[in-house]
């Protein structure tokens, strides 16, 4: 693979490593906490940032970039760095470039986890967040912005509210005040969408999610388009634009240019100092998840989109929202920026209201309930009970999670299967 461009299903299965004559074909497990060098000098450069290398694992291990390697290639980046969490990821993604004081725009349909991160645990370190309606107006969004407003941030599609952001209308917006877009990519993942060929500039993952597939390890990564020019606007960013005191005085803008600035900061500052890394033997994990990743997302989708049918045509339910029936308001969207499909997960109200929603979801025998999502194995939650039990009955309205929503996350069975389930489980109630 040296030196050659590949498509994405041969990037799945090759990127971020090419073995030596000799060498291991499988991607090797780094185990080791630290790494032995022969004298100071050669380590120090490595403090420096003037010399590539590994000295501790909580910064970076070689197993984890190699994997990292392989998400920046299949998004198309130019840098990326995994982590121990999507949670983690998020956090990193947006606290790299802002701190107390400062503000961030965000759409108010996003994970609960995310929203509770950025509306609570955030806001106690001084970063204001202002949540913004999805499908809000170019006009809306520009009066969202302060002077102080240091980036956006979206999901390509929302969990679990399933809304498919408008990826250009907010990039536009966001470069128009000169800030980056971060977009959550997890849902789509890249075999679906890039969003940096939609105008975003960071892309963020849980990693927990479809590209491991099979709920084995938990983690994140962030990806750099590398296209986003921080000197432009080196008055907004200064962490990234003047001196590092507490790395020798290094200006990551200046040193790393547009295309390594990002991630070197988050590495050497923040990885340092949070220690949010993701274990070599997950890493691991992951990449066989990566390596199937082109086969099995063209499957969650078609078993998505044919339970979404069905369920369209139930009596028993009350509504359904799947990007790709053409009843769904983002349709027309989702052609646009998902054209091969969105993903596995459906989102519906069961008429009846949360009493018939969980009456339904104790008859599946099939279909497991639990607060995992995008998995090999198909499984549903009550949002408004789990992960979003959070949020008051407005902000679950806000959020696109109204207390009657279930989540389904299709997995690889055969759909008529599913299909058979949901109705057995329906007919109980």
């Amino acid at each position: 693979m040296k030196n050659q461009k590949t498509r994405i299903e041969t990037t799945c299965v090759q990127g971020g490593y090419t073995p030596g004559n000799g060498e291991p074909r499988q991607v090797p497990i780094i185990q080791s906490t630290t790494f032995k060098y022969n004298t100071s000098e050669d380590m120090g450069k490595l403090f420096d940032l003037e010399a590539s290398g590994y000295f501790y694992s909580r910064l970076q291990n070689p197993t984890c970039d190699t994997v990292a390697s392989k998400i920046c290639a299949l998004e198309g980046g130019s840098s990326a760095m995994l982590l121990s969490s999507g949670q983690a990821a998020s956090f990193f993604a947006v606290f790299n470039i802002a701190s107390c004081g400062d503000h961030v725009i965000s759409s108010s349909s996003i994970y609960g986890g995310t929203y509770n991160l950025f509306a609570v645990t955030m806001k106690k370190m001084g970063i204001e967040f202002t949540f913004v309606d999805p499908d809000c107006t170019e006009e809306e969004l520009h009066k969202a912005f302060k002077p102080n407003t240091k980036a956006v941030f979206g999901e390509t599609i929302a969990n679990p509210a399933l809304t498919v952001l408008d990826i250009e209308k907010f990039a536009k917006v966001a470069h128009a005040h000169g800030v980056p877009l971060i977009i959550d990519n997890t849902f789509a993942t890249p075999i679906n969408c890039r969003p940096f060929e939609h105008g975003a500039d960071i892309v963020t993952h849980s990693t927990t999610k479809y590209m491991d597939g099979h709920g084995v390890a938990v983690g994140g990564c962030i990806v750099d388009s590398g296209k986003f020019d921080w000197m432009a606007h080196k008055e907004k960013f200064p962490g990234l634009c003047t001196p590092d005191d507490s790395y020798h005085g290094i200006t990551y803008a200046e040193k790393f240019g547009k295309e390594g600035a990002f991630i070197t900061k988050a590495t050497a500052q923040l990885m340092r100092d949070f220690g949010c890394t993701q274990s070599p033997q997950s890493a691991f994990y992951l990449n066989l998840g990566l390596e199937s990743l082109h086969v099995r997302i063209p499957r969650h989708c078609l078993n998505a989109q044919k339970v979404a049918e069905f369920l369209e045509s139930n009596d028993k339910i009350a509504w359904v929202n799947y990007s790709g029936l053409p009843s769904n308001k983002y349709y027309a969207l989702a052609q646009k920026y998902l054209p091969n499909g969105s993903c596995g997960v459906v989102s519906f109200g069961v008429k009846g209201g949360r009493k018939a929603a969980e009456a339904f979801m104790k008859a599946l025998k099939v279909i497991a309930i639990e607060t995992h999502v995008a998995d090999a194995r198909s499984c549903c939650l009550h949002p408004a009970s789990a992960t979003h039990r959070q949020m008051n009955e407005q902000e679950l309205i806000n959020a696109g999670v109204p207390g009657d929503l279930v989540r389904l996350s299709c997995g690889l069975e055969n759909y008529q299967d599913l299909i058979d389930d949901i109705t057995q489980a329906l007919a109980s109630i």
